[in-house]
């Protein structure tokens, strides 16, 4: 039985992290956020302000930022929000001190390489008989931080978990849709990432906005062919978590992936867009696991496969676009 959650800690003090932070400040809990970076713990607790991952944003008073992270895991629900690969040796190295019954909250995207494994499998293994929620959907971290209105999944097979976190998150402009379809949640989060850089680079190219509109529509198509394949229900794809997070993230300059997208479509190297970054664009790292994991089941996803080509193998962009829109045709809905 989950108790009431009024204690949070929360790992990893990026963008993200650090909005979450907010909501939870927000909806009256007490909040613990641990950083890597000790100039990221002084400026929160100093300035109430996160300036490397979130400039220009003025964070809810009450927030208490740590380097370490036995403080931010000795409370009543932990939101892990720390880069997806980096995932398995964080809560490995934590296995010996998390409290028993404590719930973990992933909020992280993506699929662990080599194993190409989801988060709530890593964690299975890693922090195992520990509760797992996903918390997923269309947020631009500044607007979350900034307390304009949003609407999240979050996704867990145990509907006490998803009671006690709602009370814990909610508030008037924070809102948590529920659902018990983790698998789907998750393939929809990592997904969507890795098909905004496909739509980014199609606007670097300028290639219109009917190219955009097909990409989003047959790139749904590979988050539900993938997704259904892995055991996520179709009707997952259609909300927040799928078509809601994939239809922000492919249209916007605030998404790190499709502004990524931009730079190489317009002649930036890789290389050369990560190095001006402090920042993690997912797609970039989920592309790979995203192609290792279709192929593991046998779905096709030209449009993730493309972006992979690109990102891992040097593939010319202007053949590769080239090679997309000559494939055949293939029934809509399939």
């Amino acid at each position: 039985m989950i108790g009431s959650i009024q204690k949070i800690g929360i790992l990893g003090a990026g963008a993200w992290g650090t909005a979450l932070a907010c909501v939870a400040r927000r909806a009256g809990r007490e909040v613990t956020l641990w950083a890597h970076e000790s100039d990221v713990v002084e400026a929160i607790n100093s300035d109430g302000a996160n300036p490397v991952f979130l400039p220009g944003v003025r964070l809810e008073p009450g927030i208490h930022a740590t380097s370490e992270v036995s403080e931010a895991i000795d409370v009543d629900a932990v939101l892990i929000v720390c880069p997806a690969q980096f995932l398995r040796p964080v809560t490995d190295g934590l296995a010996g001190d998390w409290n028993k019954g404590v719930p973990a909250i992933l909020c992280a995207k993506g699929i662990e390489h080599g194993s190409l494994k989801l988060m709530n499998e890593v964690v299975a293994e890693t922090l195992p008989h520990t509760p797992v929620a996903v918390l997923s959907g269309p947020t631009f971290a500044a607007e979350v931080a900034r307390g304009l209105p949003t609407a999240v999944t979050l996704a867990t097979a145990d509907p006490d978990l998803q009671g006690a976190i709602s009370d814990a998150l909610a508030t008037p402009t924070f809102r948590l849709y529920r659902s018990d379809d983790v698998v789907g949640a998750e393939v929809g989060g990592v997904v969507k990432n890795v098909l905004a850089i496909a739509c980014g680079i199609s606007e670097g190219r300028g290639l219109g906005d009917n190219a955009r509109a097909a990409l989003i529509t047959r790139g749904l198509a590979e988050i539900v062919r993938l997704g259904r394949a892995k055991g996520g229900r179709a009707e997952t794809f259609m909300g927040l978590s799928g078509l809601g997070d994939l239809t922000l993230t492919c249209n916007a300059m605030q998404s790190r992936n499709f502004s990524l997208g931009v730079e190489l479509g317009k002649g930036a190297s890789l290389g050369e867009i990560l190095s001006s970054r402090r920042s993690v664009a997912e797609g970039v790292y989920s592309a790979a696991a995203v192609i290792g994991l279709a192929a593991k089941l046998d779905v096709d996803m030209p449009i993730c496969q493309a972006v992979d080509a690109v990102i891992n193998h040097h593939a010319d962009i202007t053949k590769t676009i080239s090679a997309l829109l000559a494939r055949p045709a293939r029934v809509e809905l399939s």
